[in-house]
């Protein structure tokens, strides 16, 4: 696993060991990039479930002018800040040692707001949809933030529209997708 483009381009990236964490493929991570890259430089973004930090590290790499990690495994936010340290991106970054669902709470009592919200939780255990119902306020987005949730193919989002979310786009790989959502403006 490396930095795709920008800044720390080719620099490669340390992973966790085990299989606590599922690092997103480099070509998934292109692909995601692209589909991201007008609205990456200058953003404020938000990396959930971080694991290696590899999608928060590639925004930075690529222009974000600032990038949250959240990720509750030790051993991932070690590897997150070893990371940061190798690409020399550790301005503009903070990592959050904590679960997300606290993460999200806390970022809400200092009144952040991000432009992209990634997650990548555990496949099939809805935590997706935990996160989803603690940013239907709004706080934590600008009026035009866009969220990316990764989830499995069989992941069900048919209840994002009664929750005040609209599906963007989605993308399909072989084993997982990404959902792009924003929030019904007249909600904020």
């Amino acid at each position: 696993m490396r930095v795709i483009a920008g800044k720390a381009r080719r620099i490669p990236l340390s992973t966790v060991e085990g299989l606590d964490t599922r690092p997103t493929t480099d070509r998934i991570k292109e692909t995601l990039f692209n589909m991201l890259q007008n609205q990456i430089p200058g953003c404020h973004f938000l990396d959930l479930f971080s694991g290696s930090g590899a999608i928060g590290i590639e925004a930075l790499s690529r222009g974000a002018e600032s990038c949250s990690f959240v990720e509750k495994n030790p051993r991932a936010v070690s590897c997150i800040q070893d990371n940061l340290k190798k690409t020399n991106l550790e301005t503009g970054a903070c990592v959050l040692s904590m679960d997300v669902l606290s993460g999200i709470s806390k970022m809400k009592q200092q009144k952040q707001k991000f432009d992209i919200i990634f997650m990548d939780p555990p496949y099939d255990c809805f935590l997706e949809k935990k996160v989803l119902e603690l940013l239907q306020d709004g706080e934590l987005l600008q009026e035009d933030s866009v969220i990316i949730v990764e989830a499995s193919l069989k992941t069900d989002f048919s209840y994002m529209k009664l929750w005040g979310y609209e599906l963007q786009k989605e993308k399909r790989y072989k084993s997982n997708k990404h959902v792009f959502l924003t929030r019904v403006n007249h909600l904020l």
